[in-house]
């Protein structure tokens, strides 16, 4: 039997990976007296995914450090939230997170019996609670509680009372779940502050604050429930696991935003304390990494391939979702899950969302639309007007591109440029060759034509998602179907500014780190 550890290593075991702790002192003078008390809060809103392993990985450290951890299921915080969750179906989702949570932590070796979980109806209706709500909005600014909520709350142009509202309840939760600590991601460290600021003020303790970093999703930015490519559901099938990861941006050497190499960090490896690398044994067959700074060293010096590695990720994933699959496979929670969460492609004739009701929206959202790499460029074999070109879009291998671009850009010009890619076009075969994309120019309006191809910003990487401003959160196409002529309805109204920015309908393109543009073709269009 293991001797129980000291407080070094159980302060060690409790702040391994996070990105921030708040009160640092009080945690060690805590842990040299007795077991600390921490919980975790989740809003019961979207449908969890692939990402809560991050924070379930960390309750496993804090369990195997002693705490006293209390799992929170937030349903009324979840309605408080601009009605992200709908007050009728509160009370299923509720019961799908206590159901997927519990599975989740069961398929990591997590002990339930070691947990409390409570949902937060149990006590913020009490009425000890709701006079500490009204206390707490005697000394709270508006400016506070709207500043406190920025990261967290969903942010609308005329908000809602219930939002300025949520980051009390959050602050309280502290004090009625009797805990010594509270443990969340770093885009809830406003409300962090927030409750260390104005506990105080009612006559309570400030507490503890743990913070993981912000894990990227498979697209490179934050994983979320409502961008659907940037996630794997829990429940995904394994042909769908295995299509979702083979589109997720792991560029070669690039370790930055790299959602793959971060979900090894944050929840592979701290689960088994090693992660192997399977490879051919013409590769050199598989490779056992028993630190997470070996595996980022090699993949950063490219010894570790993207495919080898999202290929590893991938069985290893397999084998925590079959559990979770296992137990949702039953007919009591298959149809707990499709009520908390209806497909709106199966809603009744008639209803709102399905075919017979309202014409399909088309939507700059619809377009896959990424910044590519050009890895190499050649002539046609049989067009003299045609490059090919291998673009790599943070993909596995790079796709081939066919494009009319020889009398209009240099091939030296295209070769290790950043070009911007549509990605979700049918493949179709252009004099022989399987295109797989197409680069998006700007184009002159008069004679003589120009061509230019669009510039992403510069410091993007390859894979990195372009949208139109308005439109971020939307979900591609799988594949757009030439039939409706999606993109073409789209594209009649791109065009370039009079300060070279690609535009829809005058909404700028645009990628995290700025705005779309081309070299010179003002007013020009785009295709």
């Amino acid at each position: 039997m293991e001797p129980a550890p000291g407080p070094q290593e159980k302060y060690q075991l409790i702040t391994r990976n996070l990105q921030e702790v708040l009160g640092e002192d009080k945690l060690m003078a805590i842990l040299k007296e007795r077991e600390l008390r921490i919980y975790w809060g989740t809003a019961t809103t979207g449908k969890p995914h692939v990402a809560y392993f991050v924070p379930m990985s960390k309750i496993a450290d804090f369990l195997k450090a002693g705490c006293e951890v209390t799992i929170l299921f937030a349903d009324l915080h979840a309605y408080l939230d601009n009605m992200k969750a709908p007050w009728e179906l509160l009370e299923l989702r509720t019961r799908y997170y206590e159901h997927v949570i519990k599975a989740m932590l069961e398929s990591i070796g997590v002990p339930l019996d070691r947990l409390r979980f409570v949902r937060g109806t149990d006590y913020q209706l009490s009425k000890e609670y709701t006079l500490d709500v009204y206390r707490l909005s005697s000394v709270v600014t508006q400016h506070d509680a709207k500043k406190a909520g920025a990261e967290v709350v969903k942010q609308v142009e005329h908000p809602l009372l219930s939002g300025l509202l949520y980051p009390g309840l959050q602050a309280l939760d502290e004090e009625y779940l009797k805990v010594d600590a509270q443990f969340g991601g770093v885009d809830q460290r406003k409300i962090f502050t927030f409750a260390e600021k104005y506990l105080p003020s009612l006559g309570y303790a400030k507490r503890v604050h743990l913070m993981n970093p912000m894990v990227p999703g498979l697209t490179g930015s934050k994983m979320s429930s409502s961008e659907e490519d940037s996630k794997i559901d829990l429940l995904d099938r394994k042909e769908d696991v295995k299509k979702k990861l083979k589109k997720a941006f792991c560029e070669p050497g690039n370790v930055e935003n790299n959602g793959v190499l971060s979900f090894i960090k944050h929840v592979l490896f701290p689960l088994k304390s090693e992660f192997v690398v399977l490879r051919e044994e013409k590769w050199g067959g598989n490779k056992t990494y028993t630190d997470y700074e070996a595996l980022e060293k090699d993949f950063a010096e490219q010894v570790v391939h993207p495919g080898d590695l999202k290929n590893s990720v991938e069985v290893a994933l397999n084998k925590l979702l079959d559990p979770i699959r296992e137990k949702f496979n039953s007919p009591e929670l298959k149809k707990l899950s499709s009520a908390a969460y209806p497909n709106p492609s199966k809603a009744k004739p008639g209803e709102k969302g399905t075919k017979n009701s309202e014409p399909e929206e088309v939507i700059p959202s619809r377009l896959d639309i990424r910044v590519g790499k050009v890895i190499s460029v050649e002539k046609h074999p049989d067009a003299d007007s045609l490059y090919v070109e291998k673009i790599d879009v943070g993909e596995a291998e790079p796709r081939t591109v066919v494009s009319g671009l020889v009398q209009f850009v240099p091939k030296e010009q295209l070769q290790d440029r950043l070009v911007v890619l549509l990605c979700n076009l049918k493949p179709q075969k252009m004099r022989g060759v399987e295109s797989q994309g197409m680069v998006l120019c700007a184009s002159s309006v008069g004679e003589p034509r120009q061509v230019e191809p669009l510039d992403p910003p510069a410091g993007c990487c390859a894979g990195e998602r372009v949208y139109v401003e308005g439109y971020e959160g939307g979900e591609p196409d799988e594949e757009l179907k030439p039939k409706k002529k999606v993109f073409e309805k789209l594209q009649v109204d791109f065009r370039v500014s009079e300060d070279c920015v690609a535009q829809w309908k005058q909404r700028n393109f645009l990628t995290k780190l700025g705005r779309v543009s081309c070299k010179s073709l003002k007013g020009g269009t785009i295709s």
